[in-house]
């Protein structure tokens, strides 16, 4: 089974692109979604979290507060460090269990789709990725109508986030999304047209294939 990496950045469109997939019987693993799984009351991930920042970081029904710990390791890099260390790996078992359910299901392909796929060395682990793209103003005017920002703190949001026009660059596929109507569909079905036919990690140089 092909394991593809969907990747993008803040108001690029991945997550309609990703439905879009969904809508075409292609599975799509969510890498955020394992992240909140594998932090569940009960779970070792999660006892490693409180011993390591205190429960104070636990919520009065034994979950997660997200919010505390994020306050916590935001504007503390080795905190932040601390918690992926747990994370990160937990989530990549999850990611292999859930590919080999859906391989003895007789899924040929799957996609995985994560925010941080770059940048956390994802990429050398996956058949090939693919990035839905947009024009930084497009994805700045998108925030702002979106989250109500001022064009401040929009710029704030893009500037946290490794460039998208990076990503691109490093892509095996790129999905360009500037708000033309109807166009991502198309472009779902010539990108599963592509994948089903073998076509994959790019050659060194080589540009990525653009849709």
């Amino acid at each position: 089974m092909r394991v593809v990496g969907l990747t993008g950045g803040i108001a690029s469109g991945k997550s309609t692109f990703a439905a879009l997939l969904r809508e075409r019987g292609v599975p799509v693993v969510d890498a955020d979604a394992l992240a909140r799984r594998v932090v569940q009351p009960g779970s070792p991930a999660l006892a490693r979290i409180a011993a390591e920042f205190g429960p104070r970081v636990l919520a009065a029904d034994g979950g997660l507060d997200r919010k505390r710990l994020a306050a916590r390791v935001f504007a503390d890099p080795a905190a932040r460090r601390a918690l992926e260390a747990i994370t990160h790996p937990a989530i990549r078992q999850a990611m292999r269990e859930e590919t080999r359910r859906l391989a003895a299901a007789g899924h040929e392909l799957v996609l995985y789709d994560t925010p941080l796929l770059y940048e956390v060395g994802l990429d050398a682990t996956l058949d090939c990725v693919v990035v839905v793209w947009a024009p930084r103003e497009v994805q700045r005017e998108r925030l702002m109508r979106r989250d109500g920002l001022a064009p401040a703190d929009a710029d704030a949001r893009l500037a946290a986030q490794l460039p998208l026009d990076e990503k691109a660059a490093r892509a095996d596929f790129v999905v360009e999304n500037a708000d033309v109507p109807g166009a991502l569909a198309a472009k779902a079905d010539r990108l599963l047209a592509d994948l089903r036919a073998g076509l994959g990690r790019r050659l060194p140089n080589a540009p990525p294939v653009r849709y």
